[in-house]
């Protein structure tokens, strides 16, 4: 196939990757917010969890989206994978965000190691998620004339 014809695909990865970026901005924010609350022992306002999961969600969706795009554009392009370390990154944080949101789903009064996991798992993924973001914008280029 010729780029023309995934010219959509990559405006489509383009918002994806972008609005991942937000949401992991957005559930940064509201993760401090809520563990400074948890420290200073203050209640957190109700709605406060509820965004951070759905946020969470939001960002597993565009990170398996962006996975495959990526998957059916480069095969498409190139007919294999593997032309760049864009792919070893991107599973990276496909795995990151995945581990993520299952260790926040674990988080309680049973399992306090859920917790340090979920935070610890989110700034590797901010590590991961730039040199994606850089592998990315090399692997753009070489779509572009």
């Amino acid at each position: 196939m010729h780029l023309p014809s995934f010219l959509w695909l990559w405006r489509i990865a383009a918002w994806s990757m972008g609005l991942s970026l937000l949401a992991y901005s957005l559930l940064a924010v509201s993760g401090i917010w809520m563990r400074l609350r948890r420290r200073s022992q203050q209640p957190r306002p109700e709605w406060l969890r509820p965004l951070h999961f759905t946020l969470g969600a939001i960002l597993v969706i565009l990170v398996l989206l962006l996975l495959a795009i990526g998957l059916v554009g480069t095969l498409g392009y190139y007919g294999t994978l593997g032309h760049s370390p864009h792919l070893p990154a991107g599973l990276f944080v496909v795995s990151l965000t995945l581990l993520s949101a299952w260790s926040a789903i674990q988080i309680g009064q049973e399992k306090t190691w859920a917790r340090s996991l979920h935070v610890g798992t989110n700034l590797t993924l901010f590590l991961a998620l730039a040199i994606v973001s850089l592998s990315g914008w090399s692997v753009v280029q070489k779509y572009l004339p």
